[in-house]
């Protein structure tokens, strides 16, 4: 079976008869959308997969896919590999990919080349080209690099990080300030700063105001050895130097009466002062921004640390589909042959608990779907990343593109949006309507809205739980015929610096 199949490839190759077309043999959905992103400028590029789940993932960020063995002859057939085209073969490792290039050879492939993932794989690249002498090799980081940086950009940002680096290097204590419930990449920029400042535990301590609640956290935090102390507004006079990772200073209201230094990825806001600052809207995480930093004053990493950040990365993108700029791509291919994947798969493992269950089966049983929209109220919740939990895992779907997901926390509706529509805008929809009634912001993909139970008990009125799906489903329906609009972010507000 195919996913865009060869008539789709055929139609391809009609539009653009000069392209030179690239097969590319991988099961990692992350490694195959970093190369889809490093190869599609110069190449139409198809991807051989065994897995139907991982063929549907990848046709919804539009990567061509031909599902089937790489080890049958007929699967290539499929793929249309002539002599002319060129073939590429992931090696994870994992199993032997000797076949694999057997495969490709009796295809009628000609032009083959054996992709290093990680950079362990020197003897293996001597092997491949002592028995199989017309295969050459290549590697991940090689193949992509070029486009995180221009040599400016680099020594601008050398520069900017040496400035920091001797501004701090006179404290007697730091202070690394997260925002509440630290998520992966505010726990891993912790991490990477510490390094960048040469700071140890005791001189540059990880902080934040209310500690670290979600399982997944809690457990990267365990495995990684995360030390997250707890602050209060008394404590903050026992710092030299003060930085924010991952937030901004108004996030805290007026805690904060000086910052010394700000990284974030989140839309900037204005009503600050900080001696240095580096805010990119663009990227998908803040790691993404330290590896940037790390990579410019050549700072070595640990493989505990380049774990935190390869996990931030995948975390905070959903596995590079979500706000994805290339950047983010550069610092994994950069960070991934470094870390423990292993140490990050069990720690993705952990976002599957008893109690988060229970509410997927709260939102199954008082959803509503309507068309692409899955609406659902879950009802009392005792925090609020079980409502951002609910609305990510409904999205995995397959007929799902909206997921509107609301529940009560402290007195307050939270209203969790998830959207792969490049249509409407996510943060637009919470605007629209709840804006007025608390707090709503958020991004194309991602939105959340705070409304206290009483405001919207007064628009909308004494709703069951089944009620408010149907609610919002309406509201989604209704949002998702008005005409698209393209137009400027507008600016953005105190929720949308805070996680949605």
């Amino acid at each position: 079976m195919i996913g865009r199949g060869s008539n789709e490839v055929r139609r391809d190759l009609s539009r653009a008869p000069s392209q030179p077309r690239c097969v590319v043999v991988c099961q990692d959905d992350v490694v195959i959308k970093t190369l889809h992103a490093a190869l599609s400028p110069t190449f139409i590029v198809t991807f051989i997969v065994e897995k139907r789940s991982l063929a549907r993932r990848l046709q919804g960020a539009d990567i061509s896919t031909v599902i089937g063995s790489p080890r049958r002859v007929d699967t290539f057939l499929k793929a249309d590999v002539d002599p002319r085209t060129c073939v590429i073969v992931a090696d994870t490792e994992r199993r032997s990919i000797k076949p694999v290039l057997r495969t490709v050879t009796d295809a009628g492939g000609n032009l083959i080349y054996v992709l290093r993932i990680s950079d362990h794989g020197q003897n293996r690249s001597n092997y491949f080209s002592t028995t199989f002498p017309e295969i050459s090799t290549l590697d991940l980081s090689h193949l992509v690099q070029g486009s995180l940086l221009t040599s400016l950009g680099r020594a601008m940002t050398r520069a900017r990080v040496q400035q920091y680096q001797r501004y701090f290097s006179d404290a007697n204590r730091v202070l690394i300030l997260l925002h509440n419930d630290p998520d992966p990449d505010a726990l891993a920029s912790g991490l990477a700063l510490r390094a960048l400042l040469h700071r140890t535990k005791t001189t540059a301590i990880i902080g934040a105001f209310q500690g670290t609640t979600r399982p997944e956290n809690i457990r990267m935090a365990d495995l990684l050895d995360i030390t997250v102390s707890p602050i209060n507004s008394a404590s903050l006079v026992e710092f030299d130097r003060i930085a924010l990772v991952d937030v901004q200073p108004d996030y805290f209201g007026k805690r904060l009466n000086r910052v010394d230094l700000v990284v974030d990825h989140h839309p900037e806001r204005s009503e600050y002062a900080a001696t240095f600052k580096d805010i990119r809207p663009e990227c998908g995480s803040t790691a993404t921004i330290l590896t940037e930093h790390i990579r410019a004053v050549d700072v070595k990493l640990s493989e505990r640390i380049s774990t935190a950040m390869l996990y931030a990365i995948k975390s905070d993108t959903l596995f590079l589909s979500r706000h994805t700029d290339s950047l983010d791509l550069e610092a994994f291919t950069f960070l991934y042959p470094i870390a423990n994947a292993a140490l990050v798969r069990k720690m993705e493992g952990a976002a599957i608990t008893i109690e988060r269950l229970n509410y997927v089966a709260n939102a199954i049983h008082f959803g509503h779907a309507q068309g692409h929209v899955l609406a659902t109220h879950i009802g009392i919740a005792p925090r609020e990343d079980l409502v951002t939990y609910i609305a990510d895992y409904l999205l995995q779907l397959d007929t799902v593109r909206w997921s509107i997901v609301a529940g009560i926390v402290n007195e307050n509706i939270i209203v969790s949006v998830r959207s792969l529509d490049y249509s409407k805008d996510s943060g637009n929809f919470v605007r629209k309507y709840f804006r007025t009634l608390g707090s709503a912001g958020g991004h194309r993909t991602m939105a959340k809205a705070v409304i206290p139970l009483t405001a919207f008990k007064k628009k909308f009125g004494d709703l069951e739980e089944s009620e408010v799906s149907r609610v919002l489903a309406d509201l989604s329906e209704q949002f998702l015929k008005e005409p698209f609009r393209s137009a400027r972010p507008s600016k953005a507000t105190n929720l949308e610096i805070s996680k949605c």
